[in-house]
């Protein structure tokens, strides 16, 4: 469904032996063209619901479920600016587990960062490194300073928690209403036709220049 409507670009193919003055064409989807969501579309909630991506759940679920077709899951990966789905589609728990075993000798005790908590001046979750950590620092709390340990003011973060993290900011997505998924489709239907030019052939292909 999605490479139908992608627009073909048509390229000469030199060939590697003489004569050079001949020329292959040859015809392929253009992939360097992208449809992308504005930074901004997401702020307009009526266009779009809020969904947890479960460990059970693929963008061909979700669309089937959303909108009738599980061929329409680029519409999921493409309103989510997803650009390559083994990457930007969160793993579900035992897929976590096999990388963290294939990557890491202890992910459970290997310390990924430092994170602070909220004390004084410092601000919670903000990350810093284990010279921090090992260091005092004066706090300012209500105007009393004091000094205080690395230790007390942030806290170990492990290769597998940081993992963990990661992986269920990913869960949080959005899903185009059902009554604008038409609309959406054919606007990215009419971004995919070629307008007249030097290299225009039709609304659905051109040459290279």
């Amino acid at each position: 469904m999605f490479f139908s409507l992608l627009p073909n670009i048509e390229y000469a193919e030199k060939p590697i032996g003489y004569p050079f003055s001949e020329s292959d064409f040859v015809i392929a989807k253009n992939f360097f063209r992208r449809f992308k969501i504005r930074d901004d579309g997401f702020s307009y909630a009526v266009y779009f619901t809020k969904y947890a991506i479960t460990d059970t759940d693929r963008p061909d679920s979700i669309a089937q479920r959303a909108y009738g077709d599980p061929f329409f899951d680029w519409v999921i990966l493409l309103t989510n600016n997803m650009v390559n789905v083994n990457y930007d589609w969160p793993l579900n728990n035992s897929e976590i587990e096999k990388t963290l075993s294939n990557e890491y000798d202890d992910p459970y005790t290997e310390i990924h960062h430092y994170e602070t908590i909220k004390i004084g001046q410092f601000a919670a979750g903000l990350r810093v490194d284990e010279a921090f950590y090992n260091a005092q620092h004066k706090v300012n709390e209500n105007g009393v300073i004091s000094l205080k340990n690395g230790s007390e003011i942030c806290g170990p973060v492990t290769v597998a928690e940081h993992f963990f993290r990661e992986n269920d900011k990913k869960r949080e997505i959005y899903l185009l209403k059902p009554r604008y998924f038409e609309s959406f489709v054919d606007q990215f239907r009419k971004a995919n036709r070629y307008k007249k030019s030097s290299n225009y052939i039709s609304q659905k292909l051109k040459k290279t220049g």
